[in-house]
Formats: C-alpha cells, sequence, structure tokens
C-alpha cells in the first residue's frame, strides 16, 4: 500500500471539544435514561403472587408440545429436520417405521431437554408438518435434570392443556391464524 494510492481515502480524525474529551454527551444520555426509568409508570410484576399477562401468547416462545393430527395421532413424521436445525442440539428422536398407510415413519421416542433449550423457534420453523410448536407456558419448573427433560408423552400432554386456548397456527394443518 502506498502512500499516494488514488483508492485510498484517508480520514481526519474529528477533533473534540472539551465536552466531548470528558465524556459529557454520554453521562449526559444515560442520566437522562436513568431520570425516565424513575419517573416512568413501573413494569415489574410481584410473580408469582401476580400472574404476568403475555400481551401476545402467538409469539411468546414457551414450553414445547407435539401436535396431533385430526385423527389423534402424533403428527411428527420422524424427518428429524428439528434437531437438525436446533443450535442448542436439545432434541433427541428415535424413529421406526409408521403403523399407518400415510406416513413411512413416525417418532418411537422424541424428548426435548428443556434447560439446555434456547427457545429460539428454530425447531418450530424447520418442521414441516407442524408438528411441534412453542407454547405461552412459562411457568416450568423442576426438581431434578431428569424432570425437565420432555418425552413424547409430555409433550403430547401438553397439547391436550393447550389445545383450546391456543389453536395450532398453520390453517393448511387444522389450524387458525
Amino acid at each position: 500500500m502506498k502512500q499516494d494510492d488514488p483508492d485510498i481515502v484517508w480520514l481526519e480524525e474529528p477533533k473534540l471539544g472539551l465536552s466531548g474529551r470528558l465524556g459529557l454527551p454520554l453521562l449526559v444520555g444515560g442520566l437522562t435514561t436513568t431520570l425516565r426509568h424513575l419517573v416512568g409508570p413501573k413494569i415489574t410484576v410481584a410473580y408469582p403472587d401476580v400472574e404476568p399477562k403475555i400481551e401476545n401468547p402467538l409469539i411468546y416462545r414457551g414450553v414445547h408440545r407435539l401436535n396431533r393430527d385430526e385423527k389423534g395421532r402424533i403428527k411428527c413424521v420422524a424427518c428429524f429436520l428439528c434437531a437438525t436445525a436446533c443450535p442448542a442440539h436439545c432434541i433427541d428422536i428415535v424413529a421406526a417405521e409408521s403403523p399407518w398407510p400415510d406416513r413411512e415413519k413416525y417418532p418411537e421416542s422424541f424428548s426435548i431437554d428443556e434447560l439446555r433449550c434456547i427457545y429460539c423457534g428454530m425447531c418450530e420453523e424447520a418442521c414441516p408438518v407442524d408438528a411441534i410448536e412453542l407454547t405461552s407456558l412459562y411457568n416450568l419448573t423442576g426438581r431434578s435434570r431428569e424432570e425437565m427433560i420432555f418425552d413424547k408423552e409430555k409433550l403430547l400432554g401438553v397439547f391436550d392443556a393447550t389445545k383450546d386456548t391456543e389453536p395450532m397456527q398453520s390453517p393448511k394443518l387444522g389450524g387458525t391464524l
């Protein structure tokens, strides 16, 4: 690189005044934000005494569920796309030959480690049949690590508990948007 190269544009460092050198604009901006939070409305909720209200449950990412089709069967076709897309590698699927004629495989075993999950929604986006969804259930507790690994039965139980309050999101697969 030559000093007189015409393709190089040399920039001069801007001259700072006394306030810029002392950091006064940054200090005033930070204090303004602090005062706005002190004077503004309080949004703290005394959980668990007061349950928080989720404004839009359709966009909240809470506990997973496995959806059922109109015949009550698990929708999952064991394609492994959710496990592949998961950045936390918390989904484990064991496939088996399907007893139903309309699909090749189904999950013999399906588990999600809810403690490892980062609730990004990539599994939901990757699923071609909308078998897995994130619900608005947020109060997820357990006394051991084993309790926080949700197997197929537990995930289908979440579907049974939330199917009336949170319908499936895909209209083409039986849901309402």
